[in-house]
């Protein structure tokens, strides 16, 4: 079964362009270091389901704001360390910052066990 690493991220919808720009460099960076997959995804569809809850709510979106569901995945959580090690020896070795797009403090992160895959 794989790992993922999921975020869910508040953008303002002035700097989605800025963000797509860092999210691509992104894509570039984990696949080169054996990531199996990268996804950013934004809102699209986001009415929600009765009796659920929406992404808007779940991300507190403001006016002028959309939301990203984005996840990468990788064969383990030690698979999962090793890339992200070489991902930010990477990025500290470029000495690249971003002028983020987003508020990183309203950001949600986690890790996941794939519980059923298909």
């Amino acid at each position: 079964m794989t790992y993922i690493d999921g975020f869910v991220i508040p953008v303002k919808k002035s700097r989605v362009a800025a963000y797509k720009k860092m999210a691509q460099w992104g894509k570039r960076v984990w696949m080169k270091h054996g990531a199996l997959g990268y996804y950013e995804c934004i809102g699209h569809d986001m009415k929600g389901m009765p009796g659920c809850g929406t992404f808007k709510t779940l991300a507190r979106l403001k006016p002028g704001e959309t939301v990203f569901f984005s996840f990468v995945i990788y064969r383990s959580k030690a698979h999962r360390d090793a890339v992200n090690r070489r991902v930010m020896k990477e990025m500290q070795k470029a000495g690249k910052t971003w002028d983020m797009p987003f508020n990183p403090r309203r950001m949600a992160y986690a890790g996941f066990k794939t519980l059923v895959q298909g």
